[in-house]
């Protein structure tokens, strides 16, 4: 009788716990796939604000490029 309960605790130690571990997680990250409202408005937030620094890079690209330009007219204009 006592080798009976041993193997029976053997059994739901090695399959019975993880199997039911594992069903359980997958069930919660099933449920939990989508973000929550505090996840989407950081995100929203994090959005609009990569929409103004590419705004930004955008701005300091076109007055470099004008610099640049300015500067190589008054260099040719320099060597005349």
């Amino acid at each position: 009788m006592d080798s009976a309960v041993a193997i029976l605790i053997m059994v739901l130690l090695t399959i019975a716990v993880p199997l039911w571990l594992i069903l359980h997680y997958v069930t919660r990250w099933k449920t939990s796939k989508g973000l929550s409202a505090e996840e989407s408005r950081v995100m929203e937030e994090l959005w609009e604000m990569a929409q103004t620094m590419e705004t930004r890079i955008q701005s300091l690209e076109t007055i470099l490029e004008f610099d640049e330009n300015k500067r190589s007219d008054n260099n040719e204009h320099n060597k005349s």
